[in-house]
């Protein structure tokens, strides 16, 4: 099972690493989880470097991918290289999910049509101006299709990840292992309460 974080230039932290973590929890023969951009190295929002571990373009190779978000998405969004390779994405063999103005390469790919999203504030008029309604939430999904509002969403996105490749179960060990000390409890129910109507 490989899933994979597509991060490019300019990403937010919070999005890609934080999914990261949590994903890789799972430790079982063929679950792979690593970061996916168009080049050799790509640089945060606050300039951190980080090396990919998989290329873009094995794209159609991958069983979920997540879409992280960053401060050159609108760009992202207008480069013609990218977004053919983007477009090979396919909800009827993925898992696909999207993270703030991740949401907004989804819409632009089409594959939000008739589908409600999440997303920031900042990137909220330019999903909306993409077509697609912009629910007041941190997470929502519907059939292979997941969207997350707000950096710490993210978790909600590790979270139906797992539970969908693996089970509820593994998703609930995996975010108690990252949850505060002494909220564990807390913080695994509420982060459940946000996926489970969305679980299939």
């Amino acid at each position: 099972m490989h899933i994979a974080i597509l991060t490019f230039d300019g990403f937010n932290e919070l999005d890609s690493l934080i999914a990261l973590g949590i994903l890789n929890r799972i430790k079982q023969p063929g679950w792979r989880v690593s970061l996916a951009s168009p080049s050799e190295t790509v640089t945060s929002m606050n300039g951190v470097r980080l090396h990919r571990q998989v290329a873009l373009d094995e794209t159609e190779s991958f069983d979920a991918v997540l879409v992280g978000s960053g401060i050159k998405t609108r760009e992202i969004a207008e480069d013609a290289t990218v977004m053919q390779v983007l477009a090979r994405l396919d909800p009827a063999r993925q898992l696909i999910g999207a993270q703030c103005s991740g949401t907004l390469l989804l819409a632009k790919l089409g594959l939000l049509d008739g589908v409600p999203g999440c997303t920031d504030l900042t990137t909220k008029p330019w999903v909306q101006e993409a077509g697609i309604e912009v629910l007041e939430q941190p997470f929502f999904a519907r059939g292979n299709l997941a969207t997350a509002g707000g950096c710490l969403a993210s978790i909600y996105l590790a979270a139906w990840i797992l539970a969908r490749l693996v089970g509820r179960e593994a998703a609930a060990e995996a975010l108690h292992y990252v949850a505060p000390v002494g909220e564990k409890t807390e913080y695994v129910e509420r982060a459940l309460a946000n996926i489970e109507p969305y679980l299939p």
